[in-house]
């Protein structure tokens, strides 16, 4: 068995060793990572006494495991406000790093999946699975995934075609063919009947309402089974901001270890968008939120993953206790907050015509 090896790295963080990979491990980096996971549980228990049915702080967890004294509580807990939360985590999650890799790649903090068309191309193959074939949840899934991955191809062969994916042309690229995939949307809508079209609407406002284990499984283990693979790739991606030409002489293999990160990035972005709808903002606020904080070069995988799963956590328990009268769906709150979030971030500082973004 191969021995982990730690060596010492610049910044007081540590490279560990483990065979042919090396992972770069800062103190500031586990602490803020830590704490983000912490939060998310708290928020996630707190989630859990929200509804029509109060739960106590100490029931959650017993709730939980199904030990509970309440029959009716274990029931709420397990079979409705559990699969609530958990399909939050996992979209989050799932949101944070997709989000992270696309601004990493097109070296720009406006190359989120939402920005550039790709949640809204997955949102078109769940719209032509719903409008025209009435499809049940499993198939409006998968067309979900299709969606994304045609959506991802034809901006990939564009953007090639018109000189390269450099970051500028792929978001370029990428919101022409967004606002395109829009258009289709809007005309899915029309052609559907009044009960698919409502049903199409619902979906797209983005809603953690009525979710099951059928929606949370998927996603949660999208996440597991793509965030080893995005960490052991972070390192390159971090050294193919810095050019290709560099990355190219540093012995990085550039085209596939793009290919194989938009691969990630596409099928994450899709796995949340077929649990939870389309949510905005989540990637493209989540992965700037923590690289501030980790001032980190390479691409933060886990800690935007674990921001993404705080930010949707806490827009979703915002919108179960706004005094509104109404159920807000959280795709919306989303979109309200991050659109704020968005214009702080395009608004030049004082003294430079740039704006906030970390490019």
């Amino acid at each position: 068995m191969r021995e982990i090896t730690p060596l010492r790295a610049p910044g007081g963080r540590r490279a560990v060793r483990f065979g042919g990979l090396t992972v770069l491990v800062g103190p500031r980096g586990i602490l803020i990572t830590s704490s983000l996971v912490v939060l998310s549980v708290l928020v996630a228990c707190f989630a859990m006494t929200v509804g029509s049915l109060p739960v106590a702080w100490d029931a959650v967890l017993p709730a939980v495991f199904g030990i509970g004294e309440e029959p009716r509580t274990i029931r709420a807990v397990q079979g409705v406000r559990l699969p609530r939360v958990l399909s939050a985590i996992g979209a989050g999650a799932a949101l944070g790093v997709s989000g992270a890799i696309f601004q990493s790649l097109a070296r720009n903090a406006l190359g989120s999946p939402d920005v550039i068309g790709f949640t809204t191309g997955a949102a078109t193959g769940a719209l032509v699975q719903i409008v025209l074939f009435g499809a049940r949840p499993t198939q409006v899934a998968i067309g979900t995934v299709l969606g994304g991955a045609v959506t991802a191809g034809l901006v990939l062969v564009l953007a090639r075609r018109s000189g390269g994916v450099t970051g500028r042309q792929l978001i370029l690229v990428g919101i022409g063919v967004g606002a395109v995939a829009s258009a289709v949307n809007g005309l899915l809508l029309v052609r559907g009947t009044i009960d698919a079209s409502s049903q199409a609407n619902l979906w797209l406002s983005g809603s953690l309402d009525a979710r099951q284990w059928a929606h949370a499984i998927p996603v949660l283990i999208v996440v597991a089974a793509l965030l080893p693979v995005v960490v052991v790739l972070a390192r390159r991606a971090g050294l193919i901001e810095i050019g290709d030409d560099i990355a190219a002489q540093l012995g990085i293999r550039v085209e596939r270890t793009r290919l194989a990160l938009i691969l990630c990035a596409v099928t994450l972005a899709a796995a949340a968008t077929a649990a939870v709808g389309p949510i905005a903002f989540i990637a493209l606020s989540a992965p700037q939120l923590v690289r501030r904080l980790l001032r980190a070069q390479a691409p933060p995988a886990v800690g935007a993953a674990a921001m993404g799963a705080v930010l949707l956590l806490v827009a979703d328990v915002v919108t179960q206790i706004l005094p509104v009268g109404f159920a807000v769906p959280v795709g919306r709150m989303t979109g309200v907050v991050g659109g704020l979030y968005l214009l702080w971030l395009l608004v030049p500082r004082r003294g430079t015509d740039e704006g906030r973004g970390w490019r």
